[in-house]
């Protein structure tokens, strides 16, 4: 011990080159280690303004990370390629668009790819249509669920007082639940920050109509029809049926808003006799199945011994396609079955597998056995189809006609291609044309904000009192639809795209228009007095 003593001495210490070379290299593999090691106790870096928590990467960034989904690399690129061309030290607003951007299943993978494609060709619009200021997009990831959605949020408030980043509006938010809900009430409660949320459709996460209070979220607005707005125009559509008709099959899982309000949305009851009674089921979580396939059958059995013959479901896309192989599976003396359920579903097909068209076309093949429809926010055939149709093609309404040419002109963007590389864009699930739609939205809200002092920045407060103008002349032209707001935020009388799963085509096919007021919006998109 002592020889290895006097060694350490003599090479480390023993006249004063030998210390000054030793603390020189002492200092340097600090550095070195400051440099390329986290700090203890410190989260390890994703990328800028990402960092790793419980396994996820939580933050917010601009410049291309893919938060370790390849599905999205593309287009992430595509937004970072954009922010940089188009920024720079030009006047120019942020909008940030939160998302849960690490999903397990390819499926959401998929369908996440086709909402941030949205947003990026409707900043790529922007950015060469509108006035200054220009429009900078970021994506934000809350983690799964939401559940780390707080970090996210002071983010984004450091964000909306930077003058570098001018945070002006947080849209996105594709899942209904009660870690969403926070995010939304903070972001416009506390922080006046402009939120639009483009896919959550909860009635929950709306403020009411003629409320003599306080909006519980000021500050919001909303391009999608709430669950009640949904299930209003589906019973407009199908022409108010009869409650013995029908039965509703519920998931009463705790914390998911969505399932609660189109549960709420669908429980009305219609004049007549009583239907059968409510059949609730609990599933684990959004995409585990669980043990309700053996729910799922019982509830099946009983139904057939009932007089309904539509099925509402409130549930989410993974439990829907088991509980209809499941009533496609019980003999029922021939009886066949219409499911309908809310905007939740529009991503049905891609979690079908090889077997399942089969179950659901049933055993002579001419008429499906199980027929599923849903209310969807838009649908890429609605305004052909509608305009096809012998009394709206003498007509011509704008309600057809506007959206028609702006979902062209998208299409026209997508096929040349001259947006850039962002992946293969499909639009039958209505994800990319709503999510489009509502950037869209911000970015008239901008505009409009702005139209007495070009150049300049508008202030959170300025963009949020917009969307109380957003109608009439001042009407957004979406490729879902026209969007005028009410006062309280929300898209008034806004088309529903009434949508079917053909198992023998294997695609998402529309059948028609319903209409929440249960008429057509007004010719030049003016919201009625007492609406809002």
């Amino acid at each position: 011990m002592r020889q290895f003593g006097n060694w350490l001495y003599n090479t480390f210490w023993a006249n004063w080159m030998r210390r000054i070379l030793t603390l020189l290299g002492l200092v340097a593999a600090g550095v070195l280690l400051w440099v390329f090691l986290p700090p203890i106790g410190e989260p390890e870096s994703c990328a800028s303004g990402v960092e790793k928590h419980g396994g996820e990467c939580i933050g917010v960034n601009g410049s291309g990370y893919d938060f370790g989904t390849p599905q999205i690399s593309e287009v992430a690129r595509a937004i970072a390629k954009e922010n940089e061309r188009f920024v720079g030290d030009k006047p120019h607003v942020t909008v940030a668009l939160m998302l849960p951007l690490q999903p397990d299943i390819a499926a959401e993978r998929v369908q996440l790819r086709s909402e941030i494609q949205g947003a990026y060709l409707a900043q790529y619009r922007s950015n060469r249509n509108e006035s200054t200021p220009l429009m900078r997009l970021v994506l934000a990831n809350p983690g799964d669920g939401y559940a780390q959605q707080a970090k996210v949020v002071d983010q984004l408030a450091a964000m909306s007082t930077d003058k570098s980043q001018n945070l002006r509006a947080v849209t996105g938010f594709n899942l209904s639940l009660d870690a969403t809900e926070k995010a939304i009430s903070r972001l416009t409660d506390e922080l006046h920050i402009p939120v639009l949320a483009s896919r959550v459709s909860a009635d929950e996460l709306a403020n009411p109509e003629k409320s003599t209070g306080k909006a519980p979220y000021p500050g919001l607005a909303r391009i999608i029809p709430t669950n009640r707005q949904q299930a209003d125009a589906l019973a407009s559509f199908h022409g108010r049926l009869k409650d013995e008709e029908t039965v509703l099959v519920k998931d009463t899982r705790s914390h998911d808003i969505y399932n609660d309000s189109l549960a709420k949305a669908f429980s009305r009851k219609e004049p007549g006799p009583p239907g059968p009674k409510d059949q609730p089921f609990e599933s684990p979580s959004i995409t585990d199945p669980g043990d309700t396939g053996n729910d799922f059958t019982l509830i099946a059995q009983n139904i057939c011994q009932s007089s309904a013959r539509y099925v509402y479901f409130a549930g989410r896309p993974v439990h829907l396609r088991l509980f209809a192989l499941k009533l496609a599976d019980v003999q029922c003396k021939g009886k066949k079955y219409t499911i309908v359920s809310g905007s939740g579903s529009a991503t049905l097909n891609r979690y079908m597998k090889g077997d399942d068209w089969a179950k659901l076309r049933g055993g002579d093949g001419k008429e499906p056995t199980i027929t599923v429809q849903y209310a969807a926010p838009g649908h890429p055939a609605a305004w052909d189809t509608e305009l096809g149709r012998e009394g709206a093609a003498k007509k011509r309404p704008d309600y057809f006609t506007e959206p028609q040419k702006e979902l062209r002109e998208l299409r026209l963007l997508i096929g040349r291609g001259s947006a850039g590389d962002i992946g293969d864009v499909r639009l039958d699930d209505s994800r990319t044309m709503l999510v489009h739609d509502g950037v869209r939205t911000i970015a008239k809200a901008v505009l409009l904000a702005n139209a007495q002092t070009e150049g300049t920045v508008p202030s959170l407060k300025r963009v949020s009192d917009m969307w109380q103008r957003i109608e009439a002349t001042n009407r957004v032209v979406g490729t879902s639809g026209l969007i005028c707001l009410t006062n309280a935020g929300n898209a008034y009388d806004k088309p529903v795209a009434v949508v079917e799963l053909n198992p023998t085509t294997r695609k998402l096919e529309f059948v028609g228009i319903g209409w929440p007021q249960g008429k057509p919006q007004p010719a030049d998109c003016r919201v009625p007095s007492g609406t809002g």
